[in-house]
């Protein structure tokens, strides 16, 4: 754990006790500081209490005894409208600010605190999860004590304090980069931007805008990671061109460029020094299939050469790469039926960087629907052989494949894996693929993406045994 001593002596409240509320109580009380802490669920209060803070309705705190408020990523901070405890805080100049400003402030400590580590940021709409645990995959292969966290896997504050190795590998949603102004990393690298979480931001520009804003603040002997691919990547990475600050490297896959990093033909090329490089072909990282993992390929490279000089130590480490969980994980068998789970695929547009990868899929899809729905997936829709519609979205989802692709709504997660195996058993298909790649959000039936997969593994843990019983069940 990384104790926050900034606020040492000081109140602060934090509100919101999920994974990062308590990492931030924890963080607090190490370094000193009292807290107090509210959050609507009761099981969430009580494992405040136990994390140490004073459980005090935040209605009846004392604003002017508080020196910050540490905000859950998941409260609105903004849109669509600020939560009432951010109006509150605003109301009594108290500072709003997230885990990672915590963070912030305790690994770049001023000349009485010596020592320090690197940081490298990671943000984008779709594949940082994969970037993020494969810069860090690739920096502990090259004997560094890589700490990979923020919005994948462990807490900021829950990693472990730097040490003469330590590089600090962090994912960023646009949320904790709302409330992390003190964050000036080493590196930052943006993935792409696509229309996400448009609710909370507003409209795309404040949402590209966010995200941007990440890579302002890599100090000028920094460097900045573009992907170049869209119109968003491509206008951001103009515009840190030409302001004289972090050194900016283009990625693309697709397209040679004559200074970056990027991918075509099949393999991957470092063109950042005067000719272009051929580091790997990409057939090597069996792990990370399609045009998507490539970007993500080809984005964790650049990162990762900063700090390993040499390539062919980076590209032994991208093929030794075991998968990311919930993203295009393959979870099981059942005769030539594969399982992927993709639970992460939480819009549409990484949804689509599943489907492009197999031929005939068995779809399970839904949730809670984001702005768009499922219509800019229609190029896909002739490799799907049956839809299985859950959650909140299932009507609006069955309504844009009506006429165009067979469905049932199944609901629930544990219909659709029963008929999609049913179904896919009975098919014709060679090879078919059972895909979990729901487009949507977890909130309506699960508690979060992770939690949606793992139900899925389950479930699919279970089919043979079921699926043999219900096949004997048929024939009597």
């Amino acid at each position: 754990m990384i104790a926050s001593r900034s606020f040492a002596g000081k109140t602060v409240a934090v509100f919101g006790l999920a994974r990062t509320g308590l990492a931030s109580i924890r963080a607090l009380k190490t370094g000193g500081a009292q807290v107090i802490a509210w959050d609507d669920n009761s099981a969430a209060r009580e494992a405040g209490h136990d994390a140490g803070a004073e459980i005090t309705p935040w209605r009846e705190w004392a604003w002017e005894t508080i020196a910050a408020l540490v905000l859950s990523p998941g409260v609105p901070l903004t849109h669509p409208r600020p939560h009432e405890v951010v109006s509150h805080a605003k109301l009594a100049d108290v500072a709003v600010i997230g885990d990672v400003e915590l963070f912030a402030r305790e690994i770049r400590p001023d000349a009485s605190r010596p020592g320090r580590a690197p940081v490298i940021a990671i943000t984008g709409t779709n594949g940082k999860s994969t970037t993020t645990a494969l810069v860090g995959h690739i920096l502990a292969s090259a004997g560094f004590d890589a700490q990979v966290g923020g919005n994948i896997g462990k807490a900021v504050l829950e990693l472990a304090p730097p040490g003469p190795k330590t590089i600090y590998v962090l994912e960023m949603s646009s949320f904790q980069i709302d409330l992390t102004p003190g964050l000036h990393p080493d590196a930052a690298l943006l993935t792409n931007l696509t229309p996400d979480h448009i609710d909370r931001h507003g409209s795309m520009g404040n949402y590209a805008a966010i995200k941007e804003r990440l890579l302002h603040q890599v100090p000028k002997d920094g460097q900045v990671i573009v992907g170049v691919d869209d119109a968003y990547g491509a206008a951001i990475f103009t515009a840190l061109s030409a302001n004289g600050g972090a050194t900016a490297t283009p990625v693309s896959v697709g397209k040679i460029l004559g200074r970056g990093v990027f991918a075509v033909d099949g393999a991957l090329y470092d063109a950042q020094s005067q000719h272009a490089t051929k580091v790997m072909a990409l057939e090597d990282a069996p792990r990370l299939p399609g045009a998507h993992n490539w970007q993500n390929i080809a984005l964790a490279y650049a990162a990762a050469r900063i700090f390993v000089k040499d390539s062919r130590v980076i590209a032994s480490a991208i093929a030794s790469f075991p998968g990311l969980a919930h993203r295009m994980e393959d979870v099981g068998r059942l005769g030539n039926i594969r399982f992927i789970n993709d639970s992460k695929a939480t819009n549409a547009d990484a949804t689509a960087r599943a489907l492009a990868c197999y031929p005939d899929i068995f779809w399970i899809a839904g949730g809670k629907p984001k702005e768009g729905g499922i219509a800019a997936l229609a190029a896909y829709f002739p490799r799907i052989r049956k839809a299985y519609l859950i959650g909140e979205a299932a009507d609006a989802f069955a309504h844009t494949l009506d006429g165009r692709v067979a469905y049932e709504r199944s609901g629930t997660l544990d219909k659709a894996v029963a008929a999609a195996a049913a179904d896919a058993a009975a098919s014709s298909t060679p090879a078919p693929i059972v895909l979990l790649s729901p487009a949507s959000a977890s909130y309506d039936q699960f508690k979060d993406f992770e939690q949606r997969g793992d139900a899925f593994r389950s479930l699919v843990a279970k089919l043979p045994h079921d699926f043999h019983q219900n096949e004997s069940r048929a024939a009597s």
